[in-house]
């Protein structure tokens, strides 16, 4: 057995990263993939390579230098492509084609980074030629195929003829194979050396596979990967992207927290820090976003006095009263920029309002109660001899889901009117709480009685559409919302939230019906991970609820663990200065089944604390 390295080519797309480099010296957490490679080949537990080749061209001397400095015992020899800049991979594996015909290859792309397990379970399968794919997700590019029955490669599909309708049916070829000598001698390379002659040199070694694909015993199949982790590196989003995934354990929940989303790159992350609602939008409301989307994303937005009309009439505010936002955190960081004095807020607290204010225009209330609970009247208590010129809380709280009933939320406005101070409430996931849209301030009649009351709410995530990036702010302070809309940018929503706004009422009612189930989801998911031993569940009012962490887990392990071993990210809440130390972590509510995936792996660790780290 041997291997054959592709490392020909210049990678333009990765910029300064290949300058004076080929792609694969090209470093992953500090250690350059072409080292990575050749020490996982080097110590390949299922067969002893007799030799690895590897084709250059770009750079080439410079890589042969740097291979030479690296302590890898399996023989290695070269073959050069000197017309790399003018060829595709198809040229370069033809020059290797001596070697195919000597001895059974594994063939590698040498932009890859992978598991150990990749290889292994390459090599352990006893199918002499094999087509290593993976189930398409949304992050690929290149090459992908369809499997019929026994893994049998039923067609190749290049990048011309793929349908985006159809990708749920698609593999990606991983770019990696194992080819018998056999297969080498009988199949590859006699159809390579026709394929080449015929079209030229610029093209790419899978189209002689696609040929290969149409004979009645075509001698090679697929072998689908089953989770084990594999990146192709073509950009600097693909370097940041694979950083993350093969960092150390260690460091693997901090690299990833850093990240603030876009785990839609990480089709196998479930992510259970951040919110949204599981249950909403139906395939119905789904389906015409989908049809309208190509007119959406062609046209520009309306401005921000249309925006603010829909906003108006998705919860039936004036729209003089309504100032739209990319998200609430767009809305309260232009609020609490345009305030004076000290802020009083309620700790812990959504770490984005934090980080909004200076430390110092921070009178924070820390809540001492074990199960993160406070009082309207300890708030008034706590404030009563504060020089603070806002109140700002969120109802329900977020991490905890606290939430206070709409007449002690009145007397607190009561309060602030004497005090002399604005009360900011947000009220983002009240519709997840019990009485839901009884418990809402954003109403016309509730801010002209308090001038100084400001209200807002999350659109998009509530609704189960966060990439919308939809906020709402109100106040019958007109000269506050003129100020705000004064300093916005004009075009602060994106066409496709706008329209998503303008359709919302003909779903309003599957809404309701969808924050109901996320209420039902909500109480059987703390039922069931209140019988954990280490966990001590806190009641909750919103689509996320906390847990207390006790022995012998840390909050940080369990963060850890959950994310190393099952994929599952939840956030951590101890290493917050806001709680002192105490060991807490955040769970949002998801549908059932993924629920169900994260009791499974927290029964699991349940079942014997195991350090997987």
């Amino acid at each position: 057995m041997q291997a054959i390295i592709l490392a020909a080519g210049m990678g333009k797309r990765l910029g300064e990263f290949t300058k004076s480099n080929t792609k694969c010296m090209v470093k992953v957490n500090g250690v350059t993939l072409i080292e990575r490679l050749l020490q996982q080949l080097d110590n390949v537990k299922s067969a002893k390579l007799n030799r690895i080749v590897i084709v250059t061209g770009y750079e080439g001397q410079k890589l042969r230098d740097y291979v030479a400095t690296l302590n890898v015992q399996t023989t290695i020899e070269y073959v050069d492509n000197p017309i790399y800049a003018s060829t595709n991979n198809i040229y370069s594996l033809w020059l290797a084609k001596d070697y195919l015909l000597q001895d059974d290859t594994l063939l590698f792309e040498s932009d890859l980074i992978f598991e150990d397990e990749v290889v292994e379970k390459l090599l352990t399968n006893p199918y002499p030629s094999l087509a290593l794919v993976s189930k398409y997700e949304s992050w690929m590019d290149g090459t992908v195929v369809k499997l019929g029955e026994n893994y049998e490669i039923d067609k190749f599909i290049p990048g011309t003829e793929f349908r985006y309708e159809e990708c749920a049916s698609y593999y990606k070829t991983v770019n990696i194979y194992k080819f018998s000598r056999r297969f080498s001698n009988t199949h590859y390379v006699p159809f390579l050396e026709a394929y080449s002659k015929a079209l030229g040199n610029n093209e790419y070694y899978e189209q002689v596979l696609r040929v290969i694909t149409l004979l009645d015993k075509p001698e090679i199949k697929a072998l689908p990967l089953n989770g084990e982790s594999w990146y192709e590196i073509d950009d600097v989003q693909d370097l940041d992207i694979a950083e993350s995934i093969f960092c150390p354990s260690d460091e693997k929940l901090e690299r990833m927290g850093a990240r603030l989303g876009g785990f839609w790159r990480y089709p196998r992350l479930l992510d259970f820090c951040y919110f949204s609602n599981s249950y909403f939008p139906n395939e119905r409301m789904m389906s015409e976003l989908k049809a309208n989307f190509e007119n959406m994303a062609r046209s520009y937005p309306s401005g921000m006095r249309v925006n603010n009309l829909l906003g108006g009439k998705y919860f039936g505010v004036r729209s003089e009263y309504v100032c739209m936002g990319n998200g609430v955190a767009e809305l309260i960081n232009a609020l609490l920029k345009s305030l004076q004095g000290k802020i009083g807020v309620l700790l812990p607290m959504f770490e984005t309002y934090l980080n909004c204010l200076d430390v110092a225009r921070v009178d924070g209330m820390s809540i001492e109660k074990r199960d993160l609970t406070y009082t309207v009247d300890e708030i008034m208590s706590y404030y009563a001899d504060k020089d603070i010129s806002a109140l700002l809380l969120m109802n329900p709280s977020n991490p905890a889901g606290n939430c206070i009933p709409v007449a002690d939320l009145l007397r607190l406005s009561d309060w602030t009117v004497e005090k002399g101070c604005r009360l900011i409430v947000d009220e983002s996931f009240v519709d997840f709480a019990e009485g839901g849209s009884d418990n809402v301030l954003m109403i016309n009649t509730l801010l002209e009685q308090n001038s100084g009351l400001v209200v807002m709410r999350s659109i998009s995530e509530a609704s189960g559409v966060p990439g919308l990036r939809l906020g709402i702010l109100a106040s019958a302070d007109t000269l506050l919302i003129d100020e705000l809309k004064k300093n916005a940018p004009l075009w602060n929503i994106n066409s496709l939230g706008e329209f998503y706004m303008q359709i919302f009422g003909k779903y309003e009612k599957h809404y309701r019906a969808a924050c109901l189930q996320v209420k039902h989801e909500r109480e059987r998911l703390m039922a069931e991970l209140a019988k954990v031993p280490f966990l001590r569940v806190l009641p909750s009012q919103a689509n996320y609820f906390v847990c207390e962490v006790l022995s012998p887990f840390t909050a940080n392990e369990l963060t850890k663990q959950l994310l190393t071993r099952f994929n599952i990210l939840v956030k951590e809440f101890s290493s917050e200065s806001q709680l002192a130390g105490r060991e807490f972590i955040r769970i949002a509510v998801r549908d059932t089944k993924d629920n169900n995936a994260l009791v499974a792996a927290i029964s699991h660790m349940a079942s014997g604390k195991v350090n997987y780290s």
